[in-house]
């Protein structure tokens, strides 16, 4: 399967930089790329349960593909957010399903930087993707 072209990028560009305070600075600017959600958009029902942090997750679904917004109170968790998103745009609801998280992370070279508790937050994020993917 190929890569949507913002996951392209991004593979590229984490993949040129050295060590992790290069990724740790790409990560933030990632972050910034995120379409803020609005307060109204930041309710409860959108509220994804599993993280440390507070994250939100809004799901639309246009000819068969998700398309996903997502905002954090951590910056960090917000620069990990948008790299997941542009791997999961435009994806069909099986591919979602099928989508390896950690080994995207291994890919862009994040994965060993992923503590558990952020680990575990982008996974709750994956399965409430696939939830939504699922129907539920």
């Amino acid at each position: 399967m190929s890569l949507p072209d913002g996951a392209a990028e991004a593979l590229d560009q984490f993949t040129g930089s050295a060590g992790w305070e290069q990724r740790a600075r790409l990560l933030m600017q990632w972050g910034e790329r995120l379409a803020p959600l609005s307060e109204a958009e930041k309710t409860e029902p959108h509220r994804v349960h599993g993280c440390e942090s507070k994250v939100w997750l809004l799901a639309e679904q246009h000819d068969g593909r998700w398309q996903f917004r997502a905002s954090s109170d951590a910056r960090l968790l917000r620069g990990l957010l948008a790299l997941l998103l542009v791997r999961v745009e435009d994806l069909s609801s099986a591919e979602l399903l099928q989508l390896d998280l950690a080994a995207w992370f291994e890919q862009l070279g994040l994965g060993r930087q992923l503590s558990p508790s952020r680990s575990n937050g982008l996974n709750a994020v994956l399965q409430r993707m696939a939830q939504l993917a699922a129907g539920d």
